[in-house]
C-alpha cells in the first residue's frame, strides 16, 4: 500500500462536538447549523422568528441533532438567555459562531431607535456573545465570526453596516490574539452578497435565484463550507479570515 501519510494535514473529526449559532435560523446561520450537524456536532440556534425555528430545527434533525430558542438579540439580556438555554440543552460547548445581523442603511436615512437597534444586534451582540462563549470555551474551542465585505466597500447607502462591519473586522483581530494564548482558535469569515431573507429588501427570491444561476451570488451553503474548512484544522493550525465572493463578480 502507497503510503500517503505526507499527502494531507490532519483533519479533526467534528463528531461529537457541541455548536452554539446566532441567526441559524435562517441563510447563513441555518446553512451552517444544517452542516455541522450533518457532520455529528449537536447545535443550538437562534433567530428573532418562531416559524423559522421550527423550520431550521426540523432541517437540522433531517441530519442530525439540534434544538434552539427563539429571541431578539437586541434585547439587553438576550445573549445570557440564549447562552443559558444552550447550556441548558447540552452542557458546555466548544464552538460558538457569531452570525446573526440585519440589514442597515445609511446614516442619515436611517431613524434614531432603527441606528441602536442595528447596533445592538449587528455589533453589541457580536462582542456579548464572543464574550459569553469565550467564558465557557475556557482554554479550548472556536469562536467563529461571520463579517462582510461591506466593511471594505464602504458605500454611501450603508455607511452603518459597513461601519458596523468594519468594526467586527478589527475586533476579529483583536480577540484572536487575546485568546490564541488561551487555547481559543478565532476565525473570521467576510461574505459577499449572499443569498437569504437578509437580501430580500434588495432581492426577491426569484432575483436571488437567477444571480445564483448567474454566479453573481453566493449561496449560503458556501459560506457553511467555508466555515466547515476553519472547524476541520489541526489544533495547531488557525485560519484566520476567509474572504467568499462571487466568481463572477469581479469588484467583490
Amino acid at each position: 500500500m502507497t503510503d500517503i501519510r505526507d499527502a494531507h494535514t490532519e483533519q479533526p473529526s467534528l463528531q461529537g462536538r457541541k455548536a452554539i449559532i446566532t441567526g441559524g435560523t435562517t441563510g447563513i446561520g441555518r446553512a451552517i447549523a444544517v452542516l455541522l450537524a450533518s457532520e455529528g456536532v449537536d447545535v443550538f440556534i437562534c433567530g428573532r422568528d418562531p416559524q423559522h425555528l421550527q423550520d431550521g430545527l426540523e432541517r437540522i434533525r433531517e441530519v442530525g441533532k439540534g434544538d434552539g430558542i427563539s429571541l431578539d438579540l437586541a434585547e439587553p439580556d438576550a445573549v445570557e438567555r440564549f447562552v443559558g438555554a444552550a447550556k441548558d440543552y447540552f452542557g458546555d460547548f466548544d464552538i460558538a459562531v457569531v452570525n446573526a445581523a440585519i440589514p442597515a442603511k445609511g446614516i442619515t436615512t436611517m431613524r434614531a431607535e432603527e441606528l441602536r437597534y442595528a447596533i445592538a444586534v449587528d455589533f453589541t451582540a457580536y462582542l456579548t456573545t464572543t464574550h459569553a462563549a469565550a467564558e465557557v470555551l475556557k482554554d479550548k474551542g472556536d469562536i467563529i465570526l461571520i463579517g462582510s465585505v461591506s466593511a471594505h466597500l464602504l458605500g454611501a447607502e450603508g455607511s452603518v453596516y459597513a461601519g458596523m462591519k468594519a468594526g467586527v473586522a478589527g475586533f476579529s483581530e483583536a480577540i484572536r490574539r487575546e485568546l490564541a494564548p488561551k487555547g481559543i482558535k478565532v476565525g473570521f469569515i467576510e461574505p459577499a452578497k449572499t443569498g437569504a431573507d437578509f437580501q430580500y429588501m434588495s432581492f426577491t427570491a426569484e432575483e436571488q435565484a437567477e444571480e445564483i444561476r448567474k454566479e453573481t451570488m453566493l449561496r449560503a451553503e458556501d459560506i457553511a463550507v467555508a466555515t466547515h474548512f476553519m472547524l476541520r484544522q489541526p489544533r495547531r493550525s488557525n485560519v484566520q479570515q476567509i474572504v467568499v465572493a462571487p466568481r463572477a463578480r469581479g469588484e467583490e
